[in-house]
């Protein structure tokens, strides 16, 4: 190695240990948050918003086989805020939306092989045909397995919406989800991905901890803790599920906000 280089390596070195020392340098975790919409066994192979019941088990009784440490965001984001070790191989669940098969097909899977998990649920979708009641998501909130999640009160577009419709979608969301459960809600999804900055000013201020994104990727940052990276399991099963895991990374570790 030439003296040139072992220069540049050196300068190089102690430009990242300054600006560590400066708080310039930002720890992150590589923690997957799988994405889920709907399951239930008329599941298309072709969709990317449904996947039938038996290949969620499949995917389940796999993650439970090999030790993966499975999280609720909440759980996820305040290790994030306090910088705690992450165990090795933790990952967190998220199903968007409420449906009526989480509590039909997802949740007996999930209590059976004792898996916790993130519901976003739709305040203003409770009770209709395709969606859980309050007192679904009130039972499912009691056992213990799963955090119930805002993703609005009539999964709207939060980008670019009023400062009054925002504020109206996201508190009252809060508000109507911890009526039936008695439990703070303050793990939050937005639909379709879309945010901007006064979307996350009002998540802070109405006390939400963390939110998550369609952003695709695996590293998750304190910075992004209001739109964290998920990903989308799809049917990979077994092997092709391990191997996924094992090799996920995230190409996007910056995101412009506008």
């Amino acid at each position: 190695m030439s003296w040139r280089k072992r220069i540049g390596i050196v300068f190089f070195l102690t430009l990242v240990a300054l600006a560590a020392c400066a708080g310039y340098v930002r720890a992150h975790y590589v923690v997957p948050i799988l994405m889920y919409h709907s399951v239930h066994p008329g599941a298309s192979a072709k969709s990317r918003l449904e996947i039938s019941d038996t290949v969620f088990e499949r995917q389940m009784k796999f993650l439970r086989g090999h030790r993966y440490n499975i999280v609720t965001v909440e759980a996820l984001a305040d290790m994030i805020d306090r910088k705690q070790k992450i165990p090795p191989k933790t990952i967190a669940l998220t199903f968007d939306d409420g449906y009526r098969d989480f509590y039909t097909d997802v949740y007996p899977i999930l209590k059976k092989y004792q898996i916790k998990a993130t519901a976003y649920i739709i305040s203003g979708f409770l009770g209709y045909p395709n969606n859980m009641d309050a007192a679904q998501v009130k039972r499912i909130a009691d056992d213990g397995l799963v955090e119930i999640g805002a993703h609005t009160v009539h999964h709207a577009w939060l980008k670019n919406l009023s400062a009054q419709e925002l504020t109206y979608e996201v508190y009252q969301c809060k508000k109507t989800l911890e009526k039936p459960t008695g439990k703070p809600v303050v793990s939050f999804a937005y639909p379709y991905g879309a945010f901007d900055v006064p979307a996350i000013q009002t998540l802070a201020a109405a006390g939400f901890t963390s939110a998550v994104s369609t952003i695709p990727g695996a590293d998750q940052y304190q910075t992004h803790r209001f739109f964290l990276y998920r990903l989308r399991p799809g049917g990979k099963t077994g092997q092709d599920l391990l191997s996924w895991l094992d090799g996920v990374k995230s190409d996007q570790i910056s995101y412009v906000i506008k």
